[in-house]
């Protein structure tokens, strides 16, 4: 099997990458074949045994795409993504990431099929942002889309064509709607929800923290590991199970940012929550305040995918992923 990893020098790609080579395989076959592409070259994960191709490469370049694809890979993840405040602060910077470099790859995925019966399967990381404003505060498998961001637009743009090219045959295609992925290890990126992680990370390594908005925040999350996990599961499910509906939102789980640092005191005690410092960005939480609170994912979970319970588990696979099993 050959598997593609668009966004492969990421958190998300490199994370995966590395679950492949530690598992040898994908969707029950072995994986002999890996291919990782970003705008900086990816890394080679540790252990992989087969062969393995690191490119960097635009998406967002006319006719880019196409020199990836003439290998032909059997699964193709799309994680490459301009992140939800930066695709709110520049408008063309996020279109031409998020939305053209979509269309790029499912125009040259049907560019290489002239003559052949190469179908590959492309797993696309969608986000929650796809919901948003007036909300009920658990959104069901039924509710419609209704981004209030750039980012979250993107997003759902994306579904449809992911929808649409998989309707005519071009691909197998399944979206995965992620919950905020918490805790990301590494620096801080230009999300908006980057506090989330950082008001966690940064405290379990002895360093200070902003939180911008209120403790009454409501928010949906996983981790790191979970999310690498609902990847993974997507590239064996049976995709006639989806029934036309190619894109599904994950499970997670809904927290206050007050119970996660209830959490985090619960887990490393009181000297390291003593290192959150409030500060409101009016900017944050105004984008924070438009995005859903809580998700009923029985679709998903029918299908297989599942997700934290409580906040304290996602706070001990940090400890145990990124800090080696021991608090500072």
């Amino acid at each position: 099997m050959h598997v593609m990893i668009l966004g492969g020098a990421g958190m998300l790609g490199r994370k995966l990458a590395e679950r492949i080579a530690a598992d040898g395989g994908l969707a029950g076959a072995p994986v002999q074949h890996l291919t990782l592409a970003d705008v900086i070259t990816p890394q080679t994960p540790h252990g992989f045994l087969g062969a393995t191709d690191c490119t960097a490469v635009d998406l967002t370049v006319p006719g880019a795409a196409a020199g990836l694809l003439t290998t032909r890979p059997d699964i193709i993840y799309h994680l490459a993504a301009v992140v939800s405040g930066e695709a709110e602060a520049d408008l063309e910077k996020g279109y031409r990431v998020n939305l053209d470099g979509m269309r790029h790859l499912l125009d040259a995925i049907r560019a290489e099929q002239q003559g052949n019966d190469w179908r590959p399967r492309v797993v696309f990381a969608s986000s929650i942002a796809v919901f948003g404003g007036d909300m009920p505060d658990v959104i069901g498998d039924e509710y419609f889309l209704t981004p209030m961001t750039s980012y979250g637009t993107q997003k759902a743009m994306c579904e449809l064509l992911l929808a649409d090219y998989s309707r005519r045959g071009f691909i197998q295609g399944i979206g995965l709607r992620l919950p905020t992925v918490c805790v990301r290890p590494g620096k801080p990126n230009l999300a908006a929800s980057g506090f989330f992680s950082g008001i966690i990370r940064e405290p379990l390594a002895g360093l200070p923290a902003v939180l911008p908005v209120s403790e009454d925040v409501r928010h949906w999350m996983a981790s790191p590991r979970r999310t690498v996990g609902f990847l993974v599961h997507a590239a064996g499910l049976d995709l006639a199970l989806l029934g036309g509906r190619t894109s599904l939102t994950m499970p997670g789980l809904s927290a206050t940012v007050g119970e996660q640092i209830a959490a985090l005191e619960r887990v490393a005690g009181p000297k390291v929550t003593a290192l959150i410092r409030r500060e409101r960005d009016p900017v944050i939480a105004r984008i924070v305040d438009g995005w859903a609170r809580g998700f009923d994912t029985a679709r998903a979970a029918a299908l297989g995918f599942t997700a934290e319970t409580e906040f304290d588990e996602i706070i001990r696979v940090h400890i145990e992923d990124e800090l080696g099993g021991k608090l500072p």
